[in-house]
Order: C-alpha cells, then structure tokens, then sequence
C-alpha cells in the first residue's frame, strides 16, 4: 500500500461511518452495513465510485432507477428521487454522461421540477436524450408485470446503457411480492422495474443498487444477512402473509446501505468527488436545501407520510450539517495529504490492518 491509497481507504471509511450514522438509534444501518461490507469487501461508496469511473464515459446511457410509493396516501416518498436527480448532475458534470430517470407516474413531477433544481434539460424522446447537452430523461415504468418485460426490453434496444443505478426502488421477494418497512403487500402500488434491473444485469452492464432496509432493489445481494437479522425480512416475518418476507430477491454486483439511501448516494457522489481531487464538484448545501423543499412541494412524502422537509423522519437540516461532514472530509483530507506525508508514510510501515 502506498500513502495514496492509504488516503482513499480511509477517507472510503469516513464516507461509510457518514451515512451509516444512527440518529433514530436503533442499529438496523449497521446490521445492514455488517453485510453490504462483508459482501463488497472493501469500503463501500468508495468501490462503488471506483468501478463507475472506470467504467462510464462522455455520452453513455446510465439508467437511474428509483421511486417507492407509500401507503396510504399512495405517493412516492422523498428518499431515491432527490438522490437520483443529484447523482444525475454529477454525472452529467463529471462524465458528460446521460442518465435517465426510470420511475412510476407519481415522481413524474418532482423530476420534472428537480431537474429545473439541478441545472439540467428534461427530455423524454430518446433522439432527444442521445444528442442534447445537460440533458436527463424521464421514463415512466410501468406497474404491470406482464406489460414490464416488454417495456424493459424496448428501452435496452432503443437506450443501450453502460451502467444502472438503483436508489430506494422497490423490490420484489422470490414470490414477486413488494413490500413496506413493515412488511405489508405494496405490489399494486409499485413499478416493476426490478425486471429491468435484473435485465441489464444479466446482459453484463454494471449495476449498483443502494438501499436502507432490504426491501429495496439489489439487496438480495446480502439475502440470508437480512432474513437472519433485519426484522420482517425474515420467511413469514412479513405483514401480508406470502410466506417469504420483504427482503429483495434481485442481487446487484455492486451495493450501497445507508441508514437513508439519500445518504448512500451523496456518500457515492463524495467519493467520485475524492478520486477526482475535485471537491467542488459536490452539489452545494443551498442545492440541497432546495431539492428537499422542492420534493416535498410536488407531494413527495416523508417515510411517515408527512408533507415536510424530511427525508425518512430526519429534518432538513440534519441532510445539510452531514453533506457538508463529507465535503470537509474530502477538502481536510487532500489539504493535509502533503502536510502529513511522513504519517503516512510511517502508519505503512507499521503495517497495521484494520
């Protein structure tokens, strides 16, 4: 190990214990992170913004696929969609890539008004999305199984992408049953995108999943750690008496677990931000502030319901004070890189492993 891997390591750590902190207190985020570490090896955001620098480029089609919609108002919650369109802006500024929002109808106007927020042109025609600048596009997927594996397989012919990316999406057990938190049947509310996801997954392309509980899209990737120790994702330990529990059947390769997916996707957005040594890339407090207000303003909901500027029951400015955490992380660490060489040269000598 040289001093420069050394600082991306632990800067990777500090990135994980970010978004892993535990407000509400009781522990699920690192039950959770226990597994995703386990399964990915290696700190977590930071493999994730690795294996998508190495693999995206200028002009690539990157799906992002979010949007789970609550009980019992019947509206998409605040966590995956801000997230989503944020991740969208770095990829457009760090890559001049493409990424297209895949969602049910109820985020279809909070990415229209989100993407106003984050500086970028909404287009849904796929000529349009191929050959305009700062573009995203917008999908709506649809909520009938049978009609999503058609939908799945037009949108892979006419937008071939090179990664997907899926934050907070709803994901269906081996029985293709979705889930709440606390376990109840959700199918008829949600959009079968998971079919795309294993699609592109097993056509090659690379998939990242990013999720807080296990019953979102991906994180069947750690399957048995959650039947073992997060409730309700146990067999028989939903609501809705199918027999299998809420946890994901569909595994992403590459996955995230954050005590809030948003936290998880800013913690990936910071970790590209460090491999660049670009910390000003990282979306500003006052664009967070305003994508939260805005989120709620097109009726997005809070994880309880609530029509406020919360993201899974934490307050707005919580979101900021730990997105500035992060950007300080990445600014302190490359600002003392030079500083403090002979630290690090002296911690590799000492050979510690953590």
């Amino acid at each position: 190990m040289n001093a420069e891997e050394l600082a991306e390591l632990n800067v990777g750590e500090n990135l994980d214990q970010l978004m892993n902190l535990d407000p509400r207190g009781y522990g699920v985020c690192r039950i959770l992170y226990e597994g995703s570490r386990k399964y990915m090896g290696e700190p977590i955001a930071m493999r994730c913004a690795k294996v998508l620098d190495s693999t995206i480029k200028k002009d690539d089609l990157v799906y992002i696929i979010t949007g789970f919609v609550l009980m019992p108002h019947k509206h998409a919650e605040m966590d995956g969609i801000i997230g989503a369109m944020l991740l969208a802006r770095m990829l457009v500024k760090v890559y001049d890539a493409k990424p297209i929002i895949i969602c049910p109808k109820e985020c279809d106007n909070a990415v229209e008004k989100l993407a106003d927020v984050v500086g970028l042109h909404l287009y849904e025609k796929p000529n349009k999305i191929k050959t305009m600048p700062i573009a995203v596009g917008r999908i709506l997927f649809t909520k009938n199984s049978t009609r999503a594996e058609e939908q799945a397989e037009d949108i892979m012919k006419t937008l071939p992408p090179k990664a997907v990316i899926a934050i907070e999406a709803p994901g269906a057990n081996c029985k293709g049953v979705y889930h709440n938190a606390k376990g109840f049947d959700l199918t008829k509310l949600e959009a079968k995108t998971d079919i795309l996801f294993k699609k592109c997954k097993d056509a090659g392309i690379l998939n990242i999943a990013i999720g807080d509980l296990g019953n979102e899209l991906g994180m069947g990737a750690m399957k048995e750690h959650l039947q073992k120790y997060v409730p309700y994702m146990e067999k028989e330990g939903c609501s809705c008496g199918c027999g299998e529990g809420s946890a994901s059947e569909v595994a992403a390769d590459y996955i995230i677990t954050a005590t809030i997916s948003h936290w998880g996707v800013e913690a990936l957005i910071s970790a590209v931000a460090w491999l660049h040594k670009k910390p000003e890339w990282i979306h500003s407090k006052e664009m967070e502030i305003e994508a939260i207000k805005m989120a709620s303003s097109c009726g997005m909901v809070d994880m309880y319901g609530w029509l406020e500027y919360a993201i899974d029951g934490i307050d707005l400015q919580f979101h900021v004070n730990l997105l500035e955490l992060m950007r300080l992380c990445i600014v302190n660490a490359l600002n003392h890189f030079e500083l403090c060489k002979d630290w690090y040269d002296k911690v590799i000598e000492k050979n510690y492993s953590m």
